[in-house]
């Protein structure tokens, strides 16, 4: 069933949204633009490297992902684009060519590889400090 439901969804969300299934899916959250297509891969916002055009520093032939991500966003009816600075944890490469309709539902795309739980209770923690001068910390 779930190789059936991984077909349909690429058959559905590639040619749309040009979707990389990653299994983990965010179009949700990023104006309907897959940030797999982004050629870092990054999920979280542009990289720093976006040229003054708008062009992307590793293709200059394509716009940022995250300028187009951004710019949809903004556009979006109600609260759908919301979700464009909620930090996301880096794709499980594990689930790539699955289901991100099915992980959603079993809670397969919530589960954290070994290692990266104390990252995420750290993040955690760190947005739940105050904020201001004395409660700044320098990682080393």
């Amino acid at each position: 069933m779930a190789p059936l439901l991984a077909t349909i969804e690429h058959a559905v969300k590639k040619p749309v949204w040009d979707c990389r299934m990653c299994g983990a899916c965010v179009l949700h959250s990023t104006g309907f633009t897959c940030p797999m297509t982004c050629p870092k891969t990054l999920r979280n916002g542009p990289c720093g490297g976006v040229r003054e055009d708008g062009s992307c520093e590793v293709d200059p032939s394509m716009t940022c992902v995250w300028l187009k991500a951004y710019g949809r966003a903004r556009r979006l009816p109600g609260r759908l684009g919301e979700g464009i600075d909620e930090l996301r944890p880096p794709v499980d490469n594990r689930l790539q060519g699955t289901s991100s309709w099915a992980n959603l539902a079993t809670g397969r795309d919530r589960v954290l590889p070994e290692g990266w739980s104390a990252a995420a209770e750290a993040t955690e923690a760190s947005e739940a400090a105050p904020t201001g001068p004395a409660a700044v910390e320098v990682p080393r």
